[in-house]
């Protein structure tokens, strides 16, 4: 610690105490109404940038990209082992995460383990990790 040249004395960090967790158990949905992967899905289906993009958003939107593979209705994220996660909204992803977590694939597990299993099923969204916590 160092000394406060003024005064001895330091100000108290204020904590707020919250009622409810920090954590949720389930994917908040959309805002407009769009899976989060619908500018990636329609980039490679008509390789066109969204209208509304500037240059920054149009070269991560071509990066992303590559990364993702579109067949027919789904589009599925390519992983380094050449194999293929189906991408999901936030609907099938949050009853995904209740369907892993409450038992019905196996008992309750920590964020981390769970969302290893969910991958391993085959099912992919970008905030996966985050969501599982």
């Amino acid at each position: 610690m160092i000394q406060h040249p003024d005064k001895n004395y330091i100000d108290p960090i204020p904590v707020r105490i919250h009622n409810q967790p920090a954590y949720c158990t389930h994917v908040e949905e959309e805002t407009d109404g769009k899976p989060w992967f619908h500018d990636i899905k329609e980039y490679l289906s008509k390789g066109e940038y969204p209208e509304y993009a500037n240059h920054t958003q149009k070269c991560t939107l071509w990066r992303f990209s590559n990364h993702f593979f579109h067949s027919e209705r789904n589009l599925y994220r390519r992983t380094p082992n050449l194999g293929l996660l189906r991408c999901v909204d936030a609907k099938k992803a949050s009853k995904l995460l209740e369907d892993v977590h409450a038992g019905t694939c196996s008992p309750h597990m920590n964020g981390f383990v769970l969302a290893k299993k969910i991958l391993r099923a085959g099912y992919f969204w970008m905030t996966m990790e985050i969501d599982c916590l």
